[in-house]
């Protein structure tokens, strides 16, 4: 009788578990920038919108309700990280757009990330990492090459 190949299932739970190191080292390395995981969300939607958005706009962006992104906000406010600004369109409405100092932080944190992953594939020899580029190339969507 044949062994079932989970060589898939091994692969997504080895990869899963890439991840969420990933993900602590970067949280740890937020501490050291003083925002939270929320927080980047935020920057980073408002980098990807690439102008001044509406808070309810961002809100929906995040799926969160806009009571929550108005937090967010608040707190980005007070760092200098985002700033506000009455909409021109609808005097009800605050735009949102990220500072020159949150663009910063926004790029720290990306370059940390960057950082904690190219430490990871240095462990790996040249042929190992040439392999690796070569395989995740084939499995990567045309636009994994942007950096998010």
């Amino acid at each position: 009788m044949r062994k079932k190949d989970d060589s898939a299932e091994r692969i997504a739970a080895l990869l899963e578990g890439i991840v969420r190191r990933q993900r602590r080292a970067s949280w740890e390395q937020l501490g050291a920038l003083d925002v939270t995981p929320a927080q980047v969300r935020v920057l980073r939607t408002l980098h990807h919108a690439g102008a001044a958005i509406r808070v309810s706009d961002l809100a929906a962006r995040l799926g969160i309700v806009p009571r929550s992104a108005t937090s967010v906000v608040d707190d980005l406010e007070t760092a200098g990280l985002v700033r506000r600004a009455a909409d021109p369109g609808d005097r009800r409405a605050t735009l949102v757009s990220m500072t020159a100092k949150g663009a910063r932080v926004l790029a720290a944190v990306r370059r940390s990330k960057r950082d904690a992953t190219v430490a990871l594939v240095e462990r790996l020899d040249r042929s190992e990492r040439e392999q690796l580029l070569s395989l995740l190339a084939r499995l990567a969507p045309d636009d994994a090459v942007e950096d998010r």
